[in-house]
């Protein structure tokens, strides 16, 4: 009975054996048939997750930079709202349509981690209760964070703009300081301008309130927001201050400029590769982050920057200069001693964007793209 069972099994291996076999090759004969296509194809898929991995770092570096725990809530039509129709505003985003995605040879390095800002803009919003008298005026107060320092402030101008006049008229543009109800006079003038306009043609004006701003910065409650008016001369107060409908984008703002930091030039240079090199030395290769993708409507400018990634083996660059570590990587190959391919320098990208308070920045934020790749 035991040598039958025998004979039975290997009976059912000989019939079977063929069709296991045969079943193997199918799913083998693939990379069997072409193993240098199935490493290029490995090594797409390794690049692909490196380049997932390297966007979802850049989206926690950049709100890190910017000291913000999550991405402000601004949605595309509020962003269309919110966006001032003025001049200094355009001026920079016609410098990324001439400009576009940030390719420099020359680029300034720098020390800081966090963004760097250069201007901004606050949009006027509707002054406290107890400056106002039966709801009005309906504009303008500008608040400022605490990190705001006065000796920074290079300068700083308010932006008005003048509905069209009915006739050629000379128009007196008044900023008023507001000032508590309760405490007496409410309008101290503090700045006036003279304007020739034309008929029927609207137009900005900016005055310079750097001296104003010094005042709020340095004595905070004194800031209780100030009144415009633009009187031509038939009393005809011809300033935007409370946009109506078809008026989007015309409300009073305050452009302030900062000073920066110093900063240092170098030059690019390293080893670069495109998408579908072979090569699997230490490269720099393209990678592009548009922000659109990620839903970041609040992001004005610019829309998509070349970021750049490093991906590649160091062995072999290195096998001269690093002789012990390449004899140590040799022997332990899953190991963590040795080099690792990396960016060895990085510059700043400008952005300008909405924060939180829906107040528009003009920044700088270190260390965002990619120069140079090497084994460190």
């Amino acid at each position: 009975m035991h040598l039958s069972q025998i004979v039975l099994y290997l009976s059912l291996l000989i019939a079977l054996g063929p069709v296991v076999l045969s079943d193997q090759e199918t799913h083998q004969q693939p990379s069997a048939s072409n193993p240098e296509d199935a490493e290029q194809c490995a090594t797409c898929d390794v690049r692909q997750q490196i380049k997932t991995m390297r966007l979802n770092a850049i989206k926690s570096q950049i709100l890190s930079k910017l000291r913000m725990k999550e991405a402000p809530n601004i949605s595309r039509d509020i962003v269309k709202q919110l966006l001032p129709k003025a001049p200094p505003l355009q001026q920079l985003l016609d410098q990324y349509d001439v400009l576009g995605d940030d390719n420099r040879e020359v680029v300034m390095e720098e020390d800081d981690e966090h963004a760097t800002t250069e201007t901004m803009m606050m949009i006027a919003t509707e002054p406290e209760s107890v400056a106002q008298v039966d709801g009005e005026p309906k504009c303008c107060f500008f608040s400022f964070a605490q990190t705001f320092q006065a000796n920074r402030i290079v300068r700083a101008q308010l932006w008005v703009h003048l509905r069209p006049a009915d006739e050629a008229t000379t128009v007196f543009l008044q900023i008023s300081r507001l000032m508590p109800v309760t405490d007496g006079s409410r309008h101290i003038r503090i700045r006036s301008l003279k304007i020739d306009v034309n008929a029927g043609v609207s137009s900005w004006q900016s005055i310079d309130v750097k001296q104003v701003l010094a005042v709020w910065l340095r004595q905070p409650e004194t800031n209780w927001g100030i009144e415009i008016n633009a009187f031509d001369s038939r009393g005809n107060d011809l300033a935007v201050t409370s946009t109506e409908p078809g008026e989007e984008g015309l409300q009073p703002f305050m452009e302030v400029k900062i000073s920066e930091g110093p900063k240092r030039l170098r030059r690019d240079s390293g080893l670069d590769c495109d998408e579908n090199s072979p090569d699997s030395r230490c490269c720099r290769y393209p990678l592009t982050v548009d922000f659109e993708d990620f839903g970041w409507d609040w992001i004005i400018a610019p829309k998509r920057y070349k970021a750049n990634q490093c991906i590649g083996e160091c062995e072999y660059m290195h096998l001269q200069k690093y002789p012990h570590t390449h004899l140590v990587n040799k022997a332990n190959p899953r190991g963590t001693a040795g080099p690792c391919c990396t960016p060895t320098k990085m510059s700043p990208i400008n952005m300008l964007y909405f924060n939180r308070k829906e107040q528009i920045i003009y920044g700088k934020i270190p260390s965002m793209v990619v120069d140079r790749c090497g084994c460190s």
